[in-house]
Order: C-alpha cells, then structure tokens, then sequence
C-alpha cells in the first residue's frame, strides 16, 4: 500500500469543497504528484478490513488492555444521485425511520481511555435480486444479514487475539443470538439497549417457565 499517497488523497477528499479529479489534485501540489500517478492508485485494488489491521495492529498491540471495548456500529452514506449497483444500494435507517440510497458499512472500534482506533469494517453489497412479495418490485438483498455479519467480525476481532472485555453497540444488534454469541461463545460480556417493547426472562427458571417481562 502507498501510504503517503492514501495520506494525501484521503487529506484532499477531506479538505475539498467541490469536486475532486487526479488532475485536480496533482494542481493543488504544484505537479509533484501527477494526475497519472493517482489514477493508478484509485486504480489499484480495493483495500480490505485486512489491510486496514495490518496498518492498526501496531498500536493496537502497544495500548490493548484487558479493559479495553469493542464498539460495533453500521452507517450510512447516502448516495442519492449516483446510479443504483451491488454496493451503492437502498437500506433501512433505522435513524431516520426510513429507506435511503447509499452505502452501508459496519465498522468494529477498539477503545480504551486514551486510544480509540478503527480494527475492522465491512462493506455490506446486496448482490441477489428478489421480488418483494407485496409490491411485486424487484429489489436486492444481501447474502448475509447484518447480524451474521456482527458476529463474524466480532470472531476476526478475538482470532485477531485483541485484548477486550466488552462488547459495546446500540439495540439494532440487542438479539439473543448476539448477547448468547458473545457470553457463551466468545466468553466475553456486554453492553446493550434493549427496545422499549422486547421482552426478557431475568432468570433461567423464569425462561424455561415462559415469564417474561417488558425491558424498562
């Protein structure tokens, strides 16, 4: 990876009020870089939660703690005038109460006291087409669903043998799957919202039996 090009580029996305081209870029730097030498970077193969780790890890290693957390959470980029495809498509935010167009990603954040680092992230791509049985449209869908996809990189954080003790996200993940996955798979606890309107059971007796109460 061409770190100080990825610096700069990022730095130039980041800084800019218009649109952004190579040639743009390679003007902002009096001809240093040249418009040729970032068309074959944006070029090169997309980057991967691997090679964001690879350029993490280093830190990670110095500041983990055992007390350390990690913080799961999906976002979305809205796309609204840019062509539908696998990547750039339409998803529920659940912020908003709405469908919107864009990109959605999961990002997993290590924190401790000092330090807070991104260690991996995952583009979520529907790439199977389907006719919503209501409307009769056709629409796309994802493989995975994005729970399956939590629980997957929260085991790449572990196989990873990143030090944490919790596990931190908001009530879009508070399923019992999830909570089950991390206490008795990956022996580790956690700290969720729980919906107004879900129901718990606050003892194992009380769940064989079929009490359940409403989260308060």
């Amino acid at each position: 990876m061409n770190q100080s090009m990825l610096d700069l580029y990022t730095d130039y996305l980041i800084s800019s009020f218009g649109p952004t081209t190579a040639t743009g870029l390679s003007r902002l730097v009096d001809g240093e870089v040249s418009h040729d030498q970032v068309t074959r970077f944006l070029a090169s193969p997309a980057k991967t939660s691997a090679d964001l780790w690879r350029i993490v890890k280093p830190t990670i290693r110095q500041v983990e703690s055992a007390a350390g957390v990690l913080i799961f959470d999906d976002s979305i980029e809205e796309k609204p005038y840019t062509d539908e495809n696998d990547l750039i498509c339409w998803h529920w935010d659940h912020s908003q109460e709405r469908r919107v167009k864009g990109i959605n990603f999961l990002t997993a954040f290590y924190a401790t006291e000092t330090v807070s680092l991104p260690v991996a992230f995952d583009l979520v791509t529907k790439t199977e087409p389907y006719v919503d049985a209501k409307t009769g449209k056709l629409k796309r869908r994802s493989q995975l669903t994005k729970n399956a996809r939590y629980r997957i990189w929260l085991q790449l954080c572990v196989h990873n043998q990143i030090k944490f003790g919790y596990v931190l996200n908001d009530s879009w993940y508070a399923s019992a799957d999830n909570m089950s996955f991390i206490h008795l798979d990956l022996k580790k606890d956690f700290v969720m919202p729980l919906k107004v309107n879900r129901k718990v059971a606050l003892s194992e007796a009380e769940q064989q039996s079929g009490h359940y109460v409403t989260a308060l």
